[in-house]
């Protein structure tokens, strides 16, 4: 046991300027960045509103992006298999109609996209009004980490729907 003369006498600790961990001011063009990144998010999902993803009253599981007049997924068309984004139109209009079930059906890594893109709009312009990233301590990083988990989710889902669709072959 220790002893009153034993004692250790403990300084305060004062932080750097630098060590400080505060939200530092982005820049005016990073501010006008983010509204303008918002744009495309909006009008991908009033194109999401606007689409009907369901046939007979059945949803569907992909083929809604052909009522944009474009032609089916040409991976598919050549290869016989899926694509990993073949789902993703679908499953943002089921999403966006309140399907969530059907939507992760579809196609989960679209929903989980749609999903993070209804978060951004008001993250983007919460930050972009306050003049700093909200709840964020290094974008860079936030960034990298949701690149990488989207893309193991989208090939991940990918791979399970190629071997379902050989082994049902």
């Amino acid at each position: 046991m220790s002893t009153e003369d034993e004692a250790v006498e403990l300084e305060p600790y004062e932080a750097d300027e630098d060590s400080v961990d505060e939200a530092k001011p982005i820049h005016r063009w990073i501010r006008a960045a983010l509204i303008a990144l918002t744009i495309p998010w909006i009008i991908v999902f009033v194109i999401a509103t606007q689409l009907y993803p369901y046939e007979d009253g059945e949803p569907l599981r992909m083929g809604t992006h052909q009522q944009l007049g474009l032609p089916e997924c040409t991976f598919k068309a050549k290869a016989g298999i899926p694509c990993p984004s073949c789902g993703m139109t679908t499953s943002f209009s089921l999403l966006i109609h309140a399907d969530v079930w059907n939507s992760l059906k579809a196609n989960f890594a679209g929903t989980g996209l749609a999903t993070f893109g209804l978060l951004f709009i008001p993250w983007a312009l919460a930050s972009a009004f306050f003049g700093r990233f909200v709840f964020v301590r290094s974008l860079e990083m936030l960034v990298f980490r949701l690149a990488i988990v989207f893309l193991v989710i989208l090939f991940g889902r990918w791979a399970v729907v190629v071997l379902v669709e050989l082994l049902s072959s």
